[in-house]
């Protein structure tokens, strides 16, 4: 009996500390709009560079909004696009970053094992000031770091929505 009035003790105080908590959580994050004109704007900049590309644009939840999958453009620059966003709105920091820190930190390897983490460079985060917003991840170009100016390219364009006051 005595163990049940304890429990019952728990339960009411687990209780007490939900009807505390905040109930809801309102989160910024990039607008469809934004998405868009930052993709194209990028995927632009590719052409420009002389490269057929994917670009994959993020929402701060990690959802798709954007994918623009160039004429001639390789099959599996559509996953890789993903997957470099994805890293870069994982870990907060460019994708080649992540590649980087592996290769210093061996014993980061493990970070390979999550679904959708790459080390290749060209997925960047979307920041609005300090906060996390979206990212873009572009895939297709000879190498990965041309990828990663296309896509710096695509968020300057928006860089003017993204200040915080």
């Amino acid at each position: 009996m005595r163990y049940a009035g304890s429990i019952l003790l728990l339960a009411v105080a687990g209780f007490s500390c939900a009807s505390q908590a905040q109930t809801l959580v309102t989160e910024r994050t990039l607008s469809f709009s934004a998405a868009r004109e930052a993709a194209t704007a990028a995927l632009e900049q590719c052409r420009k560079d002389g490269s057929r590309v994917t670009v994959t644009v993020l929402n701060r939840s990690g959802r798709t909004l954007v994918v623009l999958h160039d004429d001639n453009t390789n099959p599996h620059t559509i996953e890789n696009s993903l997957r470099k966003a994805w890293t870069a709105l994982t870990y907060r920091k460019p994708s080649g970053e992540v590649g980087k820190r592996i290769v210093s930190e061996p014993t980061s390897v493990g970070l390979l094992n999550l679904e959708k983490i790459t080390t290749q460079a060209g997925g960047l985060p979307i920041m609005a000031g300090k906060e996390l917003v979206g990212s873009i991840g572009i895939s297709g170009s000879p190498a990965s770091d041309k990828d990663a100016v296309c896509a710096q390219v695509g968020i300057d364009v928006i860089a003017p929505g993204l200040i915080t006051k």
